[in-house]
């Protein structure tokens, strides 16, 4: 028989931030609307020079949700951001959200439903990131990936807008660390790592959406033959391949992960807006 737990106790949330003021309310929002509330959130300004941090107080202080941190980390990346709030996590589960992310109302309900009935063996719960998930496109999308991670099931199969540990696993594997892994393609890294300390679960009901805004992730995607390798190897071969073949060519190509840190949707947005008004001009 499973242990019962206390309830709203054993989940906290994570999110790492730098100049995200313009989704970070909408993504505290869904979180304090979770039907399973989580003990914390902890918020990380990793270097924001916009509003975040404001956005962020305002969004806390008009949500009756959980209890909520907000902390600063100067180093810059991803990593080491989430290095510093899971720091501070207590609880026997842990989700790692994205600060540009809609996570529906079951979100961690799932997740924790998931941990349930995969028992102690399961690591790591991962949700697909679909942006409509009801429509015709977003049901093929999470189909696809559930069969892929069926055939696959030691792999991620979404990104890091969606991942959900157990925090004993998380820490046997070494949780995130730019030490071990600086480059690009941490959401896969980790859990590589992570797959050593237990199972990793996903779910065809079991999704959030992550904003649009990256669709051009030249600066921050492997190749197909990268891809094609990744989920060919045998997964006793993935140290090999992250840690000396991945590891070097990433390093050589410039694929660190700060270049997550490029906003080149803000570069589009002012060109468009300066043609616009050479636009504006001309008609005048």
């Amino acid at each position: 028989m499973r242990a019962s737990r206390a309830p709203h106790a054993e989940w906290s949330v994570v999110i790492p931030f730098y100049n995200e003021e313009a989704f970070l309310a909408a993504t505290l929002r869904s979180i304090a609307a979770q039907t399973k509330k989580p003990a914390r959130v902890v918020l990380v300004d990793n270097g924001s020079t916009d509003g975040s941090r404001a956005a962020a107080e305002a969004a806390i202080a008009e949500c009756d949700g959980p209890a909520v941190i907000i902390l600063r980390e100067p180093t810059p990346g991803k990593a080491a951001a989430l290095r510093t709030g899971l720091a501070e996590i207590d609880t026997e589960f842990v989700a790692a959200c994205d600060a540009d992310t809609f996570y529906p109302r079951e979100y961690l309900a799932k997740a924790d439903r998931l941990f349930a009935e995969r028992g102690e063996t399961l690591a790591a719960a991962l949700a697909f990131g679909v942006r409509d998930a009801e429509s015709f496109a977003g049901r093929v999308a999470r189909a696809k990936g559930a069969i892929a991670a069926r055939l696959m099931p030691s792999q991620a199969h979404s990104g890091g807008f969606g991942q959900c540990f157990r925090m004993s696993a998380l820490r046997r594997a070494g949780g995130f660390d730019p030490a071990i892994w600086p480059f690009c393609l941490m959401d896969h890294e980790i859990i590589h790592r992570v797959s050593k300390a237990g199972a990793v679960a996903h779910a065809y009901e079991f999704w959030c959406s992550p904003s649009d805004r990256r669709a051009d992730r030249r600066r921050v995607r492997w190749t197909l033959a990268e891809r094609l390798l990744y989920h060919t190897i045998p997964k006793e071969g993935r140290d090999w391949l992250f840690y000396r073949w991945l590891g070097a060519r990433f390093a050589a190509g410039g694929l660190s992960a700060l270049n997550l840190r490029e906003r080149p949707w803000d570069a589009r947005r002012a060109h468009a807006a300066r043609r616009s008004g050479t636009d504006s001009s001309r008609d005048a």
